[in-house]
């Protein structure tokens, strides 16, 4: 594996921080712009089934990059998966998916547009859920786990750090506690709440959604960011995540939301909702940024496990 170029060589903490600015760049100029919508337009719809198997048929902007990187990009290039990490990433992280489904799709998420879906109902607590909602999640993980190797392993491969003798013994304990992310964690539930019960507009309920994705994203973090700092291709994450966010704002704010393929509960929701989208709360923007950190930092430590570094 080559190194990178002379004067682009960062520390991890840096590359990091790097990317969060990056994220603040974009957000914070998108989300005033978007606030600028004080009196939003809705959709109305032509027709009693708008859209016949949307949310079938929307599955394929995961289901179509996981076919091409996985049947012709690794291939052609020479690349092999680890794929002991690689199945063993996806056995953790798509469980919580599922999870995520079976415990709180009723408390969180309304299904209001039932001919977007094949009408094959999934087990839940409360009832059932779309099949295509289980499909989401597993094909989602996949995806994105994908994208982020193909891009490690390959097109950005300059940046990324293998775990040889040195990076052995940085990494000899695996649970390495992380403080700052249990307090950013408190921090953002905190402010969730304090949000939701004095300044939304719908102060009754918890802000359970966000809750939850904060802990998706950030219990791995407090638990291993330390040992797997070092070796995420910062570069490779960055492009995934910006590229994983941007199908999701498709999904969401274009098609799901307007046209009744899955609704948010707002009595769960923090209370931020993007007029201009549909009312899509902050969550459903979130919901992928947690996805693609989780699931990089449990790759990297799941990969130097089964290599013998730990």
């Amino acid at each position: 594996m080559s190194e990178p170029q002379a004067g682009t060589s960062f520390t991890p903490r840096k590359s990091a921080l790097i990317v969060a600015l990056m994220l603040a760049m974009v957000a914070v100029p998108a989300g005033i712009t978007l606030h600028t919508v004080r009196s939003p337009a809705t959709l109305e719809a032509t027709s009693s089934d708008p859209s016949p198997y949307g949310y079938t048929w929307s599955l394929l902007l995961f289901i179509v990059p996981i076919v091409v990187i996985a049947c012709w990009l690794l291939p052609r290039e020479g690349l092999s998966l680890p794929r002991k990490a690689f199945n063993w990433t996806l056995v953790i992280l798509v469980p919580l998916g599922f999870a995520l489904d079976f415990f709180f799709a009723h408390n969180f998420f309304v299904f209001p547009n039932s001919g977007a879906t094949l009408g094959i109902g999934a087990p839940a607590l409360g009832g059932t859920v779309p099949i295509e909602e289980y499909i989401f999640y597993l094909t989602g993980f996949t995806a994105v786990l994908l994208l982020y190797l193909w891009l490690r392993e390959y097109w950005l491969d300059a940046y990324s750090v293998p775990a040889g003798p040195a990076g052995a013994k940085r990494v000899a304990d695996l649970f390495k506690f992380h403080p700052e992310s249990l307090i950013l964690g408190i921090v953002l539930i905190a402010a969730a709440v304090i949000y939701k019960k004095f300044f939304s507009a719908d102060p009754e309920g918890f802000p359970g959604y966000f809750t939850v994705l904060v802990a998706i994203g950030l219990v791995p973090s407090a638990s291993f960011f330390p040992v797997a700092r070092p070796f995420v291709n910062w570069r490779a994450f960055s492009l995934t995540f910006f590229l994983i966010l941007l199908i999701s704002l498709l999904w969401e704010a274009t098609l799901a939301v307007p046209y009744g393929w899955w609704g948010y509960q707002s009595d769960q929701m923090m209370g931020v909702f993007i007029g201009a989208w549909s009312n899509l709360p902050i969550e459903a923007v979130c919901v992928w940024i947690a996805v693609t950190y989780a699931t990089t930092i449990v790759f990297e430590v799941v990969q130097l496990y089964h290599a013998g570094r730990l």
